[in-house]
């Protein structure tokens, strides 16, 4: 398969390999950013390949693990009202808010419907004027265009029945935080190539003089992942931190303008509670003034929940590093992917669920 195949190749994956042990002097703790590379490192066996060699850590790079449980708390209120249908992608129904999930309340008679796409739901409210459609609206940068469209689009048609609970987040801000942390262990970051597909990768200049650490920025497959672990190590041994870019077949240093036009039309940043890490400057966006009609936290301003925080799930410390998967007390036994303590194990991203699926534990 043309694009695939070839970043699969095991004789060349032999040959990163071999090549990364070569240069190698110590042990490097890299961090993978993305909870996509997360799933392809241990799907393809690469962090068990560089045992010893180099430590890859898991970064914050799950959209749905880092949502803010007071905010599946108010999708859960928002599902039990009967004029309210709330919908999402199907990774989100499973995440476990104080009181339960989206396919709890669903399960208790809720009004909860997976969506493929933010138009989808946009086409549900003009289908359905009856009902008051959410749409809750997670994910990096990545995502955020696609629901700045939905916002145009559902003015375009007049909608006044078309809502949106904003989560989205700004993975740059956690990578500061997370360097910032006196229990920082990262020496390197492999920066999550679809952000910057759409952001581009220029701003990561800031981040490497600031704090003096390599940034490369990596695609998915093996091969990608091999060739952005070799640029990080070789910087590292030489002494050196600069940002390149091993993902160039996808990513541009101005990433993808239209785009970035989008959301800077419809939201703006602003601080936002991440699950686990709390408050993060600059760490989300907003609905700015002049769309706020499509925000449902003022829609709906008379639902509200309070928040219990859950202590059981180390999210945060599998997030930062701090923790592997396996060596929290709860992975595999009360917390399973049928049962899950929190959104790293049922998340498509979730480091706790890579381990769980291809670590043979």
């Amino acid at each position: 398969m043309k694009y695939l195949d070839e970043y699969r190749d095991l004789a060349a994956a032999q040959r990163l390999l071999d090549e990364i042990r070569r240069v190698s002097t110590r042990s490097w703790t890299l961090m993978e950013v993305c909870g996509g590379q997360t799933h392809s490192l241990l799907r393809h066996g690469i962090a068990a390949e560089l045992q010893g060699t180099v430590e890859l850590i898991h970064g914050p790079g799950c959209p749905v693990c880092v949502t803010d449980q007071a905010d599946i708390d108010f999708a859960c209120q928002l599902a039990k009202r009967p004029d309210v249908m709330v919908t999402s992608f199907g990774d989100m129904l499973r995440v476990p808010g104080s009181q339960g999930s989206l396919l709890d309340a669903r399960t208790r008679g809720g009004q909860v419907k997976i969506v493929y796409s933010p138009l989808d739901a946009v086409e549900l409210a003009r289908r359905q004027p009856e009902k008051q459609v959410v749409f809750f609206a997670v994910g990096f940068e990545t995502t955020a265009p696609a629901t700045a469209l939905a916002v145009k689009q559902a003015a375009q048609y007049q909608l006044d029945n078309f809502s949106l609970i904003v989560s989205h987040v700004r993975v740059q801000p956690a990578m500061e935080s997370l360097v910032e942390s006196p229990e920082n262990r990262v020496q390197a970051f492999l920066a999550a190539g679809h952000v910057c597909t759409v952001m581009g990768y220029e701003s990561y200049n800031r981040l490497v003089e600031r704090y003096q650490l390599p940034v490369v920025v990596t695609g998915f497959e093996p091969l990608d992942l091999l060739e952005g672990i070799l640029a990080c190590v070789r910087q590292l041994e030489a002494g050196e931190t600069r940002l390149e870019n091993c993902y160039s077949r996808a990513v541009q240093m101005a990433g993808n303008q239209s785009a970035q036009d989008l959301v800077q039309e419809i939201y703006q940043i602003s601080d936002a509670r991440w699950r686990g890490f709390d408050l993060i400057p600059a760490g989300g966006l907003s609905l700015r003034e002049q769309w706020q009609q499509f925000d449902a936290r003022v829609r709906f301003s008379d639902s509200s929940l309070p928040v219990i925080l859950n202590s059981e799930c180390r999210s945060f410390d599998v997030m930062t590093g701090q923790l592997k998967p396996t060596e929290c007390p709860h992975f595999g036994k009360q917390c399973t992917p049928e049962t899950p303590l929190g959104a790293p194990m049922v998340s498509s991203e979730g480091a706790c669920a890579a381990y769980y699926r291809y670590a043979g534990v």
